[in-house]
């Protein structure tokens, strides 16, 4: 449990970002395709990393990916992949960044067909949001039965780096999964 300013919070928000996330996004309801598309970028960039990386380099990966808008990153060659190689304040990983633009046009195609992303992945639980009641964080699972389906359907799909723990951590940040545990305030 972390206790600061006499709010309650999930036991990981440690530290001025993590809190901030935490308490100003995490958790939170998504249906804007551009945010949606930002944190599951950010979720995959994550893969083998700790979240405080990401969100420390968070800033810098919107600048150099263009504000996360979709219709740039899809028209990325390896120009500009050599280039955001060079690029100290963001993840430096060819694969993922390779995985970046793979997964802009995957997600636009999923768009073009189903009149927006929000649409699709909202699709999986019927629109209505999955209120777990974890009393502490030991209990939250890493994957879910959810997580390891809409993993597989969107490889099917063509994304990279969106393996079942991922997804789940995706679900998380993006509201579909409300994993606060019951004694944190940012519960509703």
């Amino acid at each position: 449990m972390n206790k600061e300013n006499d709010k309650v919070r999930c036991a990981w928000a440690v530290g001025e970002l993590n809190i901030n996330y935490h308490d100003n996004q995490w958790g939170q309801a998504v249906y804007d395709d551009k945010t949606l598309f930002e944190m599951l970028v950010l979720e995959s960039m994550q893969a083998g990393l700790s979240w405080i990386t990401i969100l420390k380099k968070r800033e810098n990966m919107r600048i150099a990916f263009d504000d996360f808008n979709i219709d740039k990153i899809v028209k990325y060659d390896e120009k500009k992949i050599e280039e955001l190689m060079q690029n100290e304040g963001i993840i430096r990983n060819r694969l993922k960044l390779k995985a970046l633009v793979t997964n802009a046009k995957a997600f636009k195609a999923i768009e073009e067909k189903h009149e927006s992303f929000s649409q699709f992945i909202w699709q999986y639980v019927d629109g209505k949001v999955i209120v777990n009641s974890w009393k502490n964080m030991s209990e939250v699972p890493a994957s879910t039965p959810l997580s390891e389906k809409i993993s597989k359907d969107l490889k099917k799909l063509g994304f990279k780096f969106v393996g079942a723990t991922i997804i789940y951590a995706y679900l998380q940040a993006t509201g579909i999964v409300n994993d606060h545990t019951t004694n944190c305030f940012c519960r509703k």
